[in-house]
């Protein structure tokens, strides 16, 4: 005779799996909350007895180390050491194989981001901030008012001789050191449709350095033709690589802008409304 039973089982003395017979205990026979964690002995369950799909739609709590050999997908709230997570996956934008914690994916809560990383980055420099060389230098900054929006802050440059004009960059701590490329912003009142042809030159200054030393070496962007119409936007190609002599850490660097004019035929003055500069980073922040 078999030993199974329930109903006359003392309530004090815990059935095994030898008194219970096959499938007659299942899920619609536990009662809600009738199993919790405490009556789970620890380490009886363990990955080889859960199904190869978890679908958790409430809180996942993980305090340790989370890993996945595929796709994780969270319906409800997912915590992860303590701190509550919302981003999606596209906005955590952390490629196969890269964990990060709480912490690492720097972001408030309730807030979209995505992780900064080093790359390439770019500096505006307005023509307010440029100044004319006092040798072959441009025409001073002047604001010209055109009959409808906006005013140029412009500086401009002969068509006749090469003439050049200045400003400085502080790059940040993240900067590689490494070469830069550069566009030119500029417009001319007429309609001739000549190219015109921008160089630039650069050289960085650490602490106590001889800030009276020569520019390196000018690297002059494709010619790019006016499009006929006074006072069009003309964005120029960018640049190939600019070489920085000095180039570190904490330093200074010192720019000139030129108009090559033996490289472009517009037969006026080209308006230099800005410069922006492209250079690359090693590291995500200045920390």
């Amino acid at each position: 005779m078999s030993n199974s039973y329930i109903g006359n089982q003392p309530s004090d003395v815990p059935l095994t799996s030898e008194q219970l017979e096959p499938n007659i205990v299942n899920t619609q026979n536990i009662v809600n909350l009738a199993v919790t964690t405490s009556k789970i002995a620890l380490d009886a369950v363990t990955g080889a007895q859960l199904a190869n799909n978890i679908d958790i739609a409430g809180t996942l709590d993980v305090t340790g180390l989370l890993t996945a050999d595929a796709g994780v997908t969270v319906v409800g709230a997912l915590t992860l050491g303590g701190t509550a997570v919302t981003s999606t996956a596209a906005e955590l934008n952390i490629l196969d194989g890269v964990t990060a914690t709480a912490a690492e994916i720097n972001r408030l809560d309730g807030v979209a981001s995505v992780i900064r990383t080093a790359g390439l980055e770019t500096i505006y420099v307005p023509a307010a901030a440029i100044y004319p060389n006092t040798t072959a230098g441009s025409a001073n900054l002047e604001q010209i008012e055109l009959s409808n929006g906006p005013e140029l802050k412009c500086l401009d440059f002969d068509p006749s001789s090469a003439e050049n004009a200045q400003f400085t960059v502080a790059f940040p701590k993240s900067w590689n050191e490494g070469t830069v490329t550069f566009q030119a912003f500029w417009t001319v009142t007429g309609t001739d449709t000549g190219t015109v042809a921008w160089g630039l030159s650069g050289i960085s200054f650490a602490d106590n350095a001889s800030i009276n030393t020569a520019f390196g070496t000018q690297v002059v962007a494709t010619a790019k033709a006016f499009s006929g119409t006074s006072n069009n936007m003309t964005v120029s190609a960018v640049s190939g690589a600019v070489t920085i002599p000095g180039a570190a850490v904490d330093t200074m660097t010192y720019f000139q802008i030129s108009r090559d004019v033996s490289a472009d035929t517009q037969t006026g003055d080209a308006r230099l409304l800005g410069i922006k500069l492209f250079f690359t980073t090693d590291a995500a922040n200045d920390g």
